[in-house]
Parts: C-alpha cells; structure tokens; sequence
C-alpha cells in the first residue's frame, strides 16, 4: 500500500495489522499453525532486502543512472532489490506533477522517464551477474484511470452506483482518497487472466525473479493461490512478496510484511510502550504463522518515510537498536529503504522528483555490518533455516530487551536498549554459556556464564556470536 497526496490517507493503515493490545496475554505454547508455507527459493535462506525508489535514487531519476550504484550495495550486503513501480503512470486524475508510481497506465511498458526495455534488461542482468536478485513492485489492485484496459475493457473495473468507475479501495475494502487509480473487477476472468499474462511477461522478458505485490489483501485469495501455481510452474525461484500481514497469504507468499512489529517498535522507540510486548508479539506469531513463514521488518520503507516521517522523526535516537531488532528476530528479513544507509533525514516527496543525497555514510558501516550479520551466522536465516529464538531473563525493565538465536552448536545474543542511560543487565537463562565475541568490534570477547551481567550502551544494543 502507498499513501497518496490528501492527509486523510496518513492515517489509514489498512490490513497491515495495528500494534498489539496491551492486555493480549502471552502465550507460553503455541498452538500449531493452521496455515502451510511455500517452499522457497534456496536463494532467499539468508537473503537481506533492499527497496529502489528509482524516481528519487539519482538526480537522473533512471534506470541506467541507478546501475551504477550496483557495486555499493552489492558491498552494502543487498540481496533483494525491490524496484518500486517502473511502468508508465497515469495522465488522468494524475496526483502532483509526476504523479505516483502506483497509477499504473502500462503494464507491460517502462516509464519513459526511467528508460527503455534495454535498461531494464541490463539492470537486472547486471544485478544478476553480481548474484543478487530483483523483484518488481506490482500492483494489482488498481491500474491508472487512463490505462489501456479502461477504454478495451471497462467491464474489468467495479463499477460505483452511478455507472462511473471506482476509486481503489484499500486492503481491508475501505474508502481512501486514492483518486487517481481505478479498481478492478477480480469477479471477470477475462481479466485475471491479462493480469498473470502481464505478470508472467516480466518473468520472461525483463528476467525478474518475482513481484512485491502492492495491497495484496485487497486482492482475493484465489487469484493468488493461481499466481503462484502458474507463475511458479517451472521456475522454482520465483519470490513473491505481500503487502498484507495475514498467516493464511503464507500458502501463496514466500513474504509478508510485518507492519506489526514495526509499529511496536516506533511505539517502545517512543516510550509509549514497553519491551515486554516483544515476549507477546513473538508469542502471537508463533501460534498462529506457519512454520518457515518469511517476515520483512524494517524502520522505513517509501510509505513511512514520505507520510509517516523518517525514523529519525519516529524513533529518535532509538532508530539503531530498532533496526538491530529488525534484523535479527526470529522468522525476519530485514529490509534497507532508499537512502537508509546514507542517514536520509527528510521525506522524500512522492508525486515530485526529489533526489537523496549521498553524501553521508556514518550509518552506512553500520547497515552493512547487520547485513552481513544475516549472511554470515546461521541462527539468522530466513524461515526454515533460522535459529531457534528463546528470550533472557533480565532485570533491565521495560527498556531492554535480550534474546538468543540458536541453530545447531551456533549462537547469536542480542540486547538492546531503548533507554536513557546506560545498562548493566542482570540476565538469568543463558542455555549455551562460554566466550562470545562481539559483532561489531571482533577484538571484543566476553566469557558468559549461565547467569551474569551484559553491558548495553544508552539507545544501544549488543551483539555477540558464540
């Protein structure tokens, strides 16, 4: 889902899933999941994300201008590129200047602002010499007002009382203020059957390894359940990511969103809550997400930075050890948005060009060693070939947090503090004591005991593999 222009829109969320009720009552054990996962991509194990605004990446704002910076993220610890929309946007009800990504008039076409075909053939052939892999942002809830199917096939599109076209609906079927995009009709065949054809000519074509499926929720289940069969028949690493956080998309989905978790961590970033809704979130998605389910966390993506603010403006000096919990916790990939790892501080504007400057790389040593961290520690994999997570006992309040991920004889420890000052944590439970060294400075190694003390700096974390 994308935000639009009207500020009604910032403060729907829709099917994303809020933060989780105070009183929900942890749950000790799990029930099994009722829902099955895919299988994925042999890929994808240890797989970090990487979201391309291609619009705003460069003051060029193309496609070949945005290959150049392939050596950077590949050295970044960049797996995943996912490619906002690159198609041709809508004229018609055009929001802004530009207008937004998501008004898609083409969907077999590249926005002649960004390029041609053959730049897109290259970037991705590019990406996949260097072994990583690119997924497009589809969006297959609504297309442009002024796409080709509205004039060849206006049956395709839900019609309002009056005979006019709907607006798009939001993923839980909700009115928006997307006025620039017309919704479709997932009741005509004749129409689901041009949408996998459209989907399955990047496959072919432009050589992408799968989608972001843009309102997934507002999508019926069935279709998906199609893709996925037709999409995946002879392509075993095909990726599809939902915009939707539901365990049920999971039989359809390598990927959801964990908007959850992410606005649990801007709330205990915030102080507004605390760490020991971390213990009842897990508890929740262990009981009710399949086994071997993937999860994208992050502290920024475009929605939240063009409409929600930057996680400097949403998590303080706390954006850090949110991050190092995003990239970490059990069943999570971790996500970098466009910018992220040169310390974008402002809101990237979204129907106007608004180039990101690189300037600053302060953050940029530290992205890259968490992205690192997932490719190079086993109890870190995605779904199945994660570790176990199991948290610490502490005495540090409502304001850190420890865990541990195990898989096999390895172990990651990770504590982290949203607080003031710094911690000297009291923990208890530590079920693989012995010398740990520490991630982030290698000539750091600790002897941990079953139970002793962690120091953890103020708005910081500590990462420590045995």
């Amino acid at each position: 889902m994308r935000r639009l222009l009207l500020p009604a829109a910032v403060a729907a969320l829709a099917g994303c899933g809020g933060a989780p009720a105070a009183d929900a009552p942890p749950t000790s054990t799990p029930a099994a999941p009722a829902s099955a996962s895919v299988a994925h991509p042999e890929w994808a194990g240890h797989a970090n994300i990487y979201e391309v605004n291609v619009r705003q990446y460069t003051p060029e704002g193309t496609l070949r201008a945005f290959q150049a910076h392939l050596p950077r993220l590949k050295a970044l610890g960049a797996d995943i590129l996912w490619l906002m929309p690159v198609q041709p946007i809508g004229v018609k009800n055009r929001k802004g200047p530009l207008g937004s990504y998501y008004s898609v008039s083409d969907y077999r076409a590249i926005n002649p602002e960004f390029g041609t075909e053959a730049d897109m053939r290259a970037l991705v052939d590019d990406a996949h010499a260097r072994g990583m892999r690119v997924i497009l942002d589809w969006v297959p809830n609504h297309t442009a007002f002024d796409h080709t199917w509205v004039a060849a096939h206006p049956d395709w599109y839900v019609r309002n009382p009056d005979g006019s076209i709907s607006n798009a609906r939001d993923n839980e079927g909700k009115a928006t203020d997307w006025t620039d995009v017309a919704e479709l009709d997932y009741a005509k065949p004749e129409m689901r059957r041009a949408m996998l054809a459209d989907m399955r000519w990047w496959l072919d074509s432009m050589k992408v390894d799968g989608f972001r499926c843009d309102v997934a929720g507002g999508v019926p289940d069935d279709f998906w359940a199609e893709a996925r069969r037709e999409l995946g028949a002879g392509r075993p690493g095909l990726f599809l990511l939902a915009e939707a956080e539901a365990p049920k998309a999971h039989a359809a989905f390598d990927m959801t969103y964990g908007w959850e978790l992410h606005h649990l961590l801007n709330a205990i970033a915030k102080g507004e809550k605390g760490t020991s809704e971390l213990d009842r979130y897990f508890a929740r998605q262990d009981s009710t997400y399949p086994r071997g389910a993937m999860r994208m966390y992050f502290t920024s993506n475009h929605d939240e930075n063009s409409w929600q603010g930057t996680e400097f403006e949403r998590m303080g000096e706390n954006h850090r050890p949110a991050f190092v919990l995003a990239a970490t916790v059990a069943g999570g990939t971790p996500l970098v948005y466009t910018g992220q790892e040169a310390g974008l501080n402002r809101r990237l504007r979204f129907f106007e060009k608004d180039t990101v400057r690189w300037s600053d790389t302060t953050l940029t040593p530290f992205y890259r060693a968490l992205l690192d961290l997932k490719h190079r520690q086993p109890p870190l994999g995605n779904g199945e070939l994660g570790g176990t997570q199991a948290a610490l006992r502490t005495d540090g309040g409502d304001r850190t947090w420890a865990f541990t991920r195990t898989r096999g004889q390895k172990v990651v420890l990770v504590a982290v503090n949203f607080g003031d000052a710094p911690k000297t944590l009291r923990y208890e439970g530590l079920a693989a004591p012995g010398a740990y060294t520490d991630w982030f400075d290698r000539t750091v190694t600790t002897r941990l005991a079953a139970s002793g003390t962690l120091d953890v700096p103020a708005h910081g974390w500590r990462v420590l593999f045995h």
